[in-house]
């Protein structure tokens, strides 16, 4: 593992969400160093506990869990114990708490806090919708997007995308790339709901640097000059203005502050 990111592992008897969010919160603070997470959802058995272990093991990863059947929970503690494995108990400590002061066992059923109602469903749709529409894979998304997010490589598109989604939000985004011509669908959206992304160039120059090393790549490569970045901001500028776009400076701000930010723009 590159000395500048980390993995960490999201186990869950559920769908793992709660364990994702908690992660990106807390990685949002090592912002532009990569946290990768990789989610193990449904856990049911002690096998597959094994095989998260043994592949986190591998890669000197973290696990974070959030197992409430309560077999799985004490499986998961003995076995990372046992191989020297930082594992952290996300839910467990807290229930022990509410129990003892509530005098009263917890339910121990997994995904309680995902009651298939229609909120659960519609977050659901849009995280898939989030997917299928990243990076203008298919243009078709931005006719159909409740929110367009539009801006260099390296604004936080994607992890902007995916938050909105949990707040319901059907999200597409648009790289903007001097060499390309933007998709004209871009042009035909209503204005209101496309927000452009920009940020200093020098807070850029240093996010794109540390990709390229999280990549093994050298930092003096073209997508990491000042003159190319320059450029594409310019590019970017001219396009926000020709939508008419609201527009969010993300130099040195989280994704979650640059979430609430759209948020509140949408509420209004």
């Amino acid at each position: 593992m590159n000395e500048h990111s980390v993995t960490v592992y999201v186990v869950s008897d559920s769908a793992g969400d709660t364990g994702e969010l908690a992660v990106r919160a807390a990685a949002a603070q090592f912002h532009p160093l990569a946290v990768h997470i990789r989610r193990a959802a449904f856990i049911q058995t002690r096998e597959s506990i094994d095989a998260v272990i043994r592949a986190a093991k591998a890669d000197n990863s973290i696990v974070l869990y959030t197992l409430v059947i309560p077999f799985l929970r004490d499986y998961m503690v003995e076995q990372a114990q046992l191989i020297e494995l930082t594992a952290i108990d996300l839910l467990g400590p807290l229930i022990g708490k509410l129990e003892e002061k509530l005098g009263r066992e917890s339910r121990n059923e997994p995904g309680l806090n995902h009651v298939l109602n229609a909120d659960y469903f519609r977050k659901v749709e849009a995280v898939e919708f989030a997917v299928r529409y990243d990076d203008a894979r298919d243009v078709s998304g931005i006719l159909k997007a409740d929110i367009v997010l539009v801006g260099v490589s390296r604004t936080s598109k994607t992890p902007l995308s995916m938050v909105l989604a949990h707040k319901t939000f059907k999200v597409a985004n648009v790289p903007l790339i001097p060499e390309l011509v933007p998709p004209k669908e871009l042009f035909d959206a209503p204005a209101h709901k496309v927000v452009g992304l920009t940020i200093n160039p020098d807070a850029l120059n240093a996010i794109r640097k540390e990709r390229l090393k999280a990549l093994g790549l050298p930092d003096t490569a073209p997508y990491a000059t000042s003159d190319r970045i320059h450029l594409e901001l310019a590019h970017a500028r001219q396009v926000m203005e020709r939508i008419g776009c609201l527009v969010i400076d993300v130099s040195n701000k989280a994704v979650e502050e640059t979430a609430s930010l759209i948020l509140e723009h949408f509420q209004r």
